[in-house]
C-alpha cells in the first residue's frame, strides 16, 4: 500500500484584511484623550474612516506538491505579493491557515534582509542567517554565491553603493543557494538585466529539478509559460483560475483583467526607469491616432511610448518585445530612426512610435513589453516594462487577407500576405 505524501504547501481559507487610511502615528493615552476633548467630531470621523476595510486576499485555497513549479499571475493589486509575504511569514494572515512542510527561501523586495551599511560579503552572511543558513553552510557555498551573483568586484563595497540590479543579483544568489525546500520569487527579477533573468530562470528550473518547490510571481507571461506547468490567476484577492499555465494565461489575456491597450504613469518618481530616463505612457493606436484594443489583421498598428529623458549624454534605444498568448516571442524591434541612431538624446519629453504593417501578425492576443536600453558592455537596460500593453488581432473573412477563403484554424506566430507568382504552361497535345 502506497502512502500518499502530504502537499508541501497547504493554504486553507486564507484571508488578509487591511484598514484603509489608518493613522500609523502612535500617541500617548493623554494625547488621545486631549484630542478627543478638543475635536470630538473630527476624532469620531477619523475612527469611522479607519474602520474602512480592504481585503487583499479573501478565502484563498490551494495546495502545492513537492517539486512543483507554480506560477502566480494577475494585475497589480490582485494580491500576489501579499500572498508571498504571508507564505514567507513577513505578514500575518487575518483568517485561515497556511501549512508549510519545509524551509522557505524568498526574494520578495529589493533590499529585504540586507543592511545598506554592510558590505556585500557581510550581507551574504547576514542574509543567509536570516534565511536560516548556518555559518558553515554559508562558508561552504560562499564562492558559488559570489560567482553566480557576478558582484565579486564589489564584494567589499557597502551595499548602499550597489545598484538595485546588483542587489537583486546578490539576494537571488543567496536565496537560491541555501537549498530551500520552498523558494518564493516575486517580480523583483525584472530589476536585473535580461541575461541575469535568463540565468535566474535556469537556476529555478535546476532547483525544482532537485525536488524542491518554487512559487513564481511574474508579469512575464513567456517566463511563466516556459517555467511553470501550473499557474494560479488572482483577481481582487480571489483565485479566478487554477490550472495548466497555457489555459490560465489565455484566460488572463482574453479578459479585461490583463494588460490593456493604454497605460500611464502620473507620478514620474514611481514610473519604470532610472535617473537617466523614465516611462510616461504606452498605448496601442491606429494610423488615425485612435487607441484600440482590437485591430483588423489588414491594418497597420502602432505602439507608442512617451518618456522623459532626465540626464543627457546617453544613446537611448527604445525597443519593443512582442509575445503571443502562448508566451512565444514573435519578434523584437529596436528604434533604428536615422535621426537618433548613435546620437545622444538631450533632456526633454519624447514620443516614439513603431508601426507594424497590416497582414503581418497572426490573429490572437499580442502582448508587448517596452524597454529603453543603451548599447554598452554589458548592455544597460534603463527599464523593461513587461506586458506593458496588449491587443487583439482579428483576421478578415472577406478573402483579401492571408487567410483567403479558408475558414479553419491556421497556426503560426505571423501571418504575412506574401507576393505570389505563378507561371502557367499549357499542355501541348
Amino acid at each position: 500500500m502506497t502512502i500518499k505524501e502530504n502537499p508541501i504547501i497547504q493554504v486553507k481559507h486564507l484571508s488578509k484584511k487591511y484598514k484603509i487610511g489608518m493613522d500609523r502615528t502612535y500617541k500617548t493615552f493623554s494625547e488621545s484623550v486631549t484630542n478627543l476633548l478638543k475635536s470630538p467630531l473630527k476624532t469620531i470621523k477619523n475612527i469611522r474612516k479607519h474602520n474602512d476595510i480592504f481585503w487583499a486576499l479573501k478565502d484563498v485555497n490551494f495546495e502545492v506538491n513537492r517539486g512543483e513549479i507554480l506560477g502566480i499571475i494577475g494585475r497589480n493589486g490582485a494580491g500576489k505579493s501579499t500572498l508571498l509575504k504571508i507564505l514567507s511569514r513577513i505578514t500575518h494572515l487575518t483568517e485561515g491557515e497556511v501549512i508549510l512542510r519545509g524551509r522557505v527561501g524568498s526574494l520578495l523586495e529589493v533590499g529585504t534582509g540586507f543592511h545598506p551599511e554592510l558590505t556585500g560579503r557581510e550581507n551574504i552572511y547576514f542574509n543567509g542567517a536570516i534565511l536560516g543558513m548556518k555559518k558553515q553552510e554559508i562558508e561552504n557555498k560562499f564562492d558559488e554565491i559570489v560567482e553566480f551573483s557576478g558582484v565579486k568586484k564589489f564584494l567589499d563595497t557597502p551595499l548602499k553603493r550597489y545598484s538595485s540590479g546588483m542587489q537583486v543579483r546578490l539576494a537571488f544568489s543567496v536565496a537560491a543557494h541555501m537549498d530551500p525546500e520552498i523558494l518564493l520569487i516575486d517580480e523583483v527579477l525584472a530589476v536585473g538585466d535580461i541575461e541575469f533573468q535568463k540565468k535566474c530562470l535556469g537556476k529555478m528550473s535546476e532547483v525544482a529539478g532537485k525536488g524542491r518547490t518554487v512559487l513564481f510571481v511574474s508579469h512575464n507571461m513567456s517566463a511563466i509559460t516556459r517555467l511553470c506547468p501550473r499557474t494560479i490567476l488572482l483577481n481582487g484577492g480571489h483565485i479566478l483560475q487554477d490550472g495548466p499555465s497555457h489555459q490560465v494565461i489565455n484566460k488572463y489575456l482574453h479578459s479585461d483583467i490583463g494588460a490593456t491597450s493604454m497605460r500611464k504613469w502620473t507620478d514620474l518618481s514611481k514610473s519604470p526607469g532610472n535617473d537617466v530616463v523614465r516611462l510616461r505612457a504606452v498605448c496601442v493606436c491606429t494610423e488615425d491616432e485612435e487607441i484600440v484594443e482590437k485591430i483588423d489583421i489588414r491594418k497597420a498598428v502602432g505602439i507608442k511610448i512617451e518618456y522623459e529623458v532626465l540626464k543627457s549624454g546617453y544613446v537611448l534605444i527604445p525597443n519593443y518585445h512582442f509575445f503571443n498568448e502562448e508566451g512565444i516571442n514573435i519578434f523584437i524591434a529596436g528604434d533604428q530612426d536615422r535621426l537618433w541612431r548613435r546620437r545622444t538624446r538631450p533632456v526633454g519629453h519624447y514620443t516614439s512610435t513603431a508601426w507594424i504593417p497590416g497582414n503581418f501578425l497572426s490573429e490572437g492576443s499580442v502582448v508587448v513589453g517596452v524597454a529603453i536600453s543603451t548599447n554598452a558592455t554589458p548592455t544597460i537596460v534603463h527599464f523593461f516594462e513587461r506586458d506593458a500593453v496588449a491587443f487583439q488581432v482579428i483576421d478578415s473573412l472577406e478573402g483579401d487577407s492571408a487567410r483567403g477563403d479558408y475558414g479553419g484554424h491556421i497556426p503560426g506566430v505571423v501571418r504575412p500576405l506574401l507576393r505570389w507568382t505563378t507561371k502557367f504552361t499549357p499542355n501541348k497535345n
